[in-house]
């Protein structure tokens, strides 16, 4: 069911943001020798919440490569490998969901495990059926779907098609990676597109700024797709530092010459930080 879309045009997409407003933050300044600081209350619901569930692909398969947020063959291996899920709508926010990590739960008793698995957004699955009219619903993997049930019994659980399930969010953990910025391919001096990897914590992302070399001043990206992110004008000189807030609860961190005077299109970077592993 899962939808593996594309992300068609990110460059139009980009010029077209530009007449958009400005996302408006608060942003609290971070020196980048330290993991984000938080700012206000949290506000990420982490109560158990009921939603439906499907599966898709092979049997035990580990989901499908891409997806609406970008994440092209990082789906495939770990730490994404299994634990990628496609939601509906109300939880993609338009691809700002993306990232985010939940615990997915079925509820029969004679079939369903007490344990809960892991879900990271990747894709965005179809409006229609479970995943339209304001559902809550995920379309997981077979492997994670599987996981679900007791020993012995995930072809049994897989032979239901759908469930009813509870979910909440989770801190996502990405063992000891650190955030990365993957410079999307067609990047250039005068158009900029990042995706953003490996984020711990809420995973989400609210906003993103870039400063040039020798430059004090902050640059707001626009957010184009999933997980993608664009700064269009120019010509930029790099190194490129790049500070992200979170968009549940918001936290802010601080990448500094993340990117350097040299990045490459296709090149992925990766910093020296990540957000705390807890929401």
């Amino acid at each position: 069911m899962a939808s593996s879309r594309a992300a068609a045009g990110p460059f139009a997409l980009c010029i077209l943001l530009l007449a958009s407003p400005a996302v408006s933050a608060a942003f609290l300044f971070d020196d980048g020798k330290s993991a984000a600081k938080g700012k206000g209350k949290a506000a990420v619901d982490v109560e158990w919440r009921p939603a439906t569930a499907t599966w898709y692909g092979d049997a035990e398969g580990d989901g499908s490569t891409g997806g609406a947020c970008g994440y092209g063959t990082l789906v495939d291996v770990v730490p994404m490998k299994a634990r990628v899920g496609s939601v509906s709508p109300v939880l993609f926010k338009g691809g700002e969901g993306c990232g985010a990590c939940y615990k997915v739960r079925c509820l029969d008793h004679g079939i369903c495990s007490r344990r809960a698995v892991t879900v990271i957004v990747t894709d965005e699955c179809p409006g229609g059926g479970p995943c339209g009219g304001g559902n809550t619903h995920f379309d997981l993997s077979g492997a994670a779907f599987s996981r679900m049930a007791v020993a012995g019994a995930g072809a049994h659980l897989r032979d239901r098609g759908q469930l009813k399930v509870i979910y909440r969010r989770t801190a996502c953990k990405y063992g000891g990676k650190n955030i990365a910025f993957h410079v999307n391919e067609g990047s250039t001096s005068f158009w900029l597109s990042l995706l953003v990897e490996f984020e711990d914590g809420e995973g989400d992302i609210g906003s993103m700024q870039l400063k040039q070399a020798n430059s004090a001043k902050w640059l707001d990206m626009k957010h184009v797709w999933g997980a993608t992110w664009c700064l269009y004008g120019g010509p930029t000189a790099g190194p490129f530092s790049v500070r992200l807030t979170t968009l549940s609860a918001p936290k802010t961190l601080t990448a500094r010459d993340v990117i350097p005077r040299n990045w490459t299109p296709k090149g992925t970077y990766s910093s020296r930080l990540n957000f705390d592993a807890s929401l």
